[in-house]
């Protein structure tokens, strides 16, 4: 197992230190601020020195290939962008913090997903439809590294797939301005050009974006070990644990347990530093 240490601050100083304390044959550069260690070996206080530093650390395996991936399939809200949609359309309301407030506790797996984004949207009744555009002109922000991430997608033909329990009008223009191939999202009833607080068809959930993943990785042909998950919430879960490597980007307590690896200080970016 090789080990692996990055993020935004990370320095050589600290690569040396972490080489001398884990006794690694090697250190690689892998970027100015992510470094692979060779034949490491773990010690006790690793996690809590990285943690005092905020850098990532994870264990990888010797001779996992990023260009031996056929599917990588993300989160939207929190993962691929910096912002939970629902919360921010909740702002043109005046209703942001009763939003989030929800939005955290489904997030944290403390109230069921789909209970919890019908109460969300029923919030949003009589938002102008034209809302939708401004929040995603004026607030929307991709997480730092997304474009590294899905350019090596590209360059490896790695095929992408963008997953949401938030709103289909968001995911597909990104869809669109990425090259993303497929997308699932839930659609906002609108008429007389104002939501109306409800959600056309069945709910992207938990199962649903796992059933998605499933469908588009057996058309691929995809292994278990050709696929990567990356989310940050509870209802990314089932996604993840059908993926041969799970990301927890930014994630809450469970979903980091859960997954294979977790990112909490880098971008998504970092995700290629875990494969060779």
């Amino acid at each position: 197992m090789n080990l692996v240490l990055q993020g935004p601050d990370a320095t050589p100083a600290q690569a040396a230190e972490l080489a001398a304390m884990t006794r690694a044959s090697a250190c690689e550069a892998l970027a100015a601020h992510a470094f692979r260690f060779s034949a490491a070996n773990p010690t006790h206080n690793l996690a809590a020195w990285c943690e005092s530093r905020r850098l990532d650390h994870a264990w990888v395996p010797a001779g996992r290939r990023f260009d031996r991936l056929k599917l990588l399939a993300m989160d939207m809200d929190s993962t691929l962008i910096t912002i939970e949609c629902i919360d921010e359309l909740g702002a043109f309301m005046g209703r942001k913090a009763e939003i989030a407030a929800i939005t955290e506790q489904a997030m944290r797996g403390e109230i069921d997903y789909a209970e919890s984004l019908r109460r969300r949207v029923a919030l949003l009744a009589g938002l102008e439809e034209g809302a939708l555009e401004d929040a995603y002109d004026e607030r929307l922000r991709l997480a730092p590294g997304a474009e590294k991430l899905i350019e090596q997608c590209h360059r490896h033909g790695v095929k992408l797939l963008l997953v949401s329990g938030g709103f289909a009008f968001f995911a597909e223009r990104l869809r669109e301005r990425l090259g993303l191939d497929e997308t699932i999202a839930n659609v906002l009833e609108v008429e007389g050009g104002r939501l109306t607080g409800r959600v056309l068809g069945r709910i992207v959930d938990a199962e649903a974006k796992a059933a998605r993943f499933r469908q588009m990785a057996g058309r691929l042909g995809a292994g278990r070990g050709e696929t990567l998950a990356i989310g940050d919430g509870a209802n990314d879960l089932k996604m993840m644990a059908e993926a041969g490597v799970s990301v927890a980007f930014h994630a809450k307590p469970l979903v980091r347990a859960s997954a294979t690896h977790a990112l909490d200080y880098s971008g998504l970016d970092g995700v290629i530093h875990l494969y060779e």
